[in-house]
This record gives C-alpha cells, structure tokens and sequence, in this order.
C-alpha cells in the first residue's frame, strides 16, 4: 500500500502542471520535452522553474515522511527506514513514468533530492557540496547530478550505519541508479563532448 500511495505522489507532474496553468503550453513540447525542473526554467519560466523544483522534490520528502509516519508506529527502526526508502524509491518511479502523462515523465533529480533529504539528510548536505563544485567546475550541471547521486548511497550508509542494513543500502542503490539511467543520454552527449553547459546558449534543441 505505501509503495502505490508513494507512486501516486510522485506521479504528479508539477512541471507539466504549472507550465500548462500559467503559460498555456505544454512543456512536453519546449525543449527537452522533459516534465523537469531544468526544462521548465529553460523554456523561459524561470519562477515556474523554481516552484518545479520545489514541488517535486516536496512529493518526494512527502513520501518518505509518510512512510516514517505509518510504520513508525508498528515497526522497529530498521524496518521503518527499509520502508521509508521504498517508498522513494516508488516516488522517484512515479515522476519518472507517471500513470497521468502516459508514463512519460522526468529524469527524478529533484524528487531524488526530497526522498534522500527525508532518509538521511547529512548525506544530501555533502552530496550537495559535491554536486556544487563538479557544476562550478565543469558547467555540466548533467554530470555533478550523476556523480553526486552515485555518491548519495555511501555517504548514507557511512552517516547512518545504526540505520542502515544490506537491503536500506541495496534500495538506495536502486533509487539511485534509476535517476543515473534516465541520465543515459547526457552521459552519451557527455563522452562525446556535445552536452551542454550551463550559461551556454544551445544551437540546436535535442528532445529527450
């Protein structure tokens, strides 16, 4: 039942929402064709871009904390942070193949961000810093998103080893690698030096 109720939340799509509310277009259709953050700031709506980010990864948290909630009460702390990653785990799911948008949806950094502050949010902190320095650095904002999502699962596994089991770790493993793969086309663009960089104006827009 949590993981329907975590799917559900995820699959709002804000982004498709906010866009379609406030600028009358579909973002499906305005660069990328991602329901994202990213996409919906790119498209010219900045603000709208900002309340996605938000909103996406507040359904994320909501999730997680839900979960906390439910089984909080019934279950030791093992299985209670078990169900809690879960939970985002179906969060992420739902905003990557939302039952509302025909299963097509984003790419889940920003309900990734939500359901792993919910978990262990010392982790989110130094994955923040990480992914902060590899943007500042390369101007690949795709790339410190990979990278900084690969390294969530350990930081939280070595912050968090009292909560922790092999099955919280391999879940967290799971969440994270579904938003590296739907990254599988910017780490092609990446290795073949095509990915765009932020503050760069594209030339051609490359749907996705």
């Amino acid at each position: 039942m949590i993981a329907f109720i975590a799917y559900l939340f995820g699959s709002i799509p804000f982004g498709y929402i906010l866009v379609r509310l406030f600028r009358k277009q579909d973002i499906r259709q305005t660069g990328s064709g991602n329901i994202g953050a990213t996409n919906v700031a790119r498209s010219g709506a900045k603000g709208l871009g900002i309340a996605t980010l938000v909103l996406d990864a507040a359904k994320g948290y909501a999730a997680v904390a839900i979960a906390i909630v439910i089984f909080g009460e019934y279950g030791n702390d093992q299985d209670m942070y078990l169900s809690a990653v879960i939970a985002g785990v179906f969060a992420i799911l739902g905003h990557m193949f939302p039952i509302w948008l025909r299963f097509k949806g984003g790419k889940g950094v920003a309900t990734g961000v939500g359901v792993f502050l919910g978990i262990a949010p010392k982790a989110v902190g130094l994955v923040l810093i990480l992914f902060l320095a590899i943007v500042w650095f390369s101007r690949y904002v795709s790339l410190g998103s990979i990278v900084a999502t690969a390294a969530f699962p350990f930081l939280a596994w070595l912050l968090y080893r009292g909560q922790t089991s092999p099955a919280v770790f391999a879940a967290m493993c799971i969440a994270a690698f579904l938003i590296i793969w739907r990254h599988r086309e910017n780490i092609r663009r990446l290795l073949a030096g095509t990915e765009h960089r932020l503050g760069e104006k594209k030339q051609t827009e490359v749907r996705v």
